[in-house]
């Protein structure tokens, strides 16, 4: 695992374009809603880094960036919803991103 030096808004940014990548593509809504929530040029610095990474390279990247860091409940709360927002918003949500969400609580709690 690469060491990363994430600002919170980079790791904001990497949690949720995962997200929204997890079932391998992000529909139209996901890339408008990660547009309106991410800065372009933090969106460019981490988008290839989420495309390129495994699952368990992602998983291990956003566990040792929680606890590294010491995020309050309200910031972990507010990740979760973030994350929510992104499997929501296409009008649907499939295994592979249940299967996250579950996964990402039990980092994020």
């Amino acid at each position: 695992m690469k060491n990363n030096n994430w600002t919170y808004q980079e790791f904001r940014a990497y949690l949720l374009m995962y997200a929204a990548h997890c079932n391998e593509f992000e529909s139209k809504e996901e890339e408008a809603l990660l547009a309106s929530e991410i800065d372009e040029d933090i969106f460019h610095k981490i988008h290839t880094e989420v495309v390129v990474d495994s699952d368990d390279e992602k998983l291990d990247k956003i566990q040792f960036y929680v606890s590294q860091h010491n995020l309050s409940q309200e910031t972990k709360d507010e990740l979760i919803r973030d994350v929510k927002k992104v499997f929501f918003a296409d009008g649907s949500v499939d295994i592979n991103e249940k299967h996250l969400f579950e996964e990402l609580k039990k980092i994020l709690r």
